[in-house]
């Protein structure tokens, strides 16, 4: 069985319970992590699928491992081999179909509320009774590809996640548990500190401890409908 590849950007942004799902249903996995120094394969060949994790830089930041992760990903999409991008991940999702990525009209930070779109395809990779409140950390926002569907808005970033074919792009952190969302909370960023204090969509460490339990057991029950339906379509049982 290929595995699966999870490129991820920086050290801290741990693909947490995406890896807890693919170990719990015996899924082969292999991570790079460019922020300890590795680099990201030069091919998808060998692999099933490609997840792509979040990151405190920007999409648009003229980094190695942003147009390996491009190249990728581009790759993946030519071969059918599914493609799911969080938060940074569906940034770069966005920006190798050549769509804009440019500041959020308004930042979010914590545990936000997101409207889901009135299309058949939101059951098909949400579920029939998806978290109504997903976490969320970025500055930045990805426009819409041609020919994809967006599936959900917030009124602070209209764009939260679209599919194209077997492949979704998220603007939030679907792969939260709750040992990275203590991680966030005790974040000493400042670029954090400052936007707490100018807008009230970025929400503080306390809230982010706040939100566990009433979000976190829904949250995760819709990462896993979202990470079956990755894994589970027509090509991906081709290719295994």
């Amino acid at each position: 069985m290929r595995p699966v590849l999870i490129l991820q950007h920086q050290i801290p942004e741990r693909p947490a319970y995406l890896v807890s799902w693919l170990d719990q249903h015996q899924i082969p996995h292999e991570t790079r992590n460019a922020g300890a120094g590795q680099e990201f394969p030069s091919s998808i060949e060998p692999y099933s699928a490609l997840a792509v994790m979040g990151g405190g830089m920007s999409a648009n930041d003229p980094l190695v491992s942003n147009r390996q992760a491009e190249i990728l990903i581009l790759q993946a999409m030519r071969l059918d081999r599914p493609v799911i991008g969080h938060c940074l991940g569906g940034q770069l999702m966005s920006r190798a179909l050549g769509s804009i990525i440019g500041a959020s009209p308004r930042p979010e930070i914590g545990w936000h509320g997101i409207d889901y779109a009135d299309n058949p395809l939101v059951k098909h990779w949400f579920g029939a009774d998806p978290t109504p409140t997903v976490i969320q950390w970025h500055y930045e926002s990805f426009g819409i590809p041609a020919g994809a569907t967006l599936l959900a808005s917030s009124p602070n970033c209209p764009n939260q996640a679209w599919a194209l074919g077997p492949h979704l792009a998220m603007q939030f952190h679907i792969e939260m548990d709750q040992v990275k969302a203590q991680e966030w909370a005790a974040d000493e960023d400042p670029h954090w500190s400052v936007a707490r204090s100018l807008w009230p969509t970025v929400q503080t460490g306390q809230q982010i401890l706040e939100g566990i339990e009433p979000h976190l057991i829904r949250h995760q029950a819709t990462a896993a409908h979202i990470y079956s339906t990755w894994l589970n379509s027509t090509t991906w049982a081709e290719i295994i």
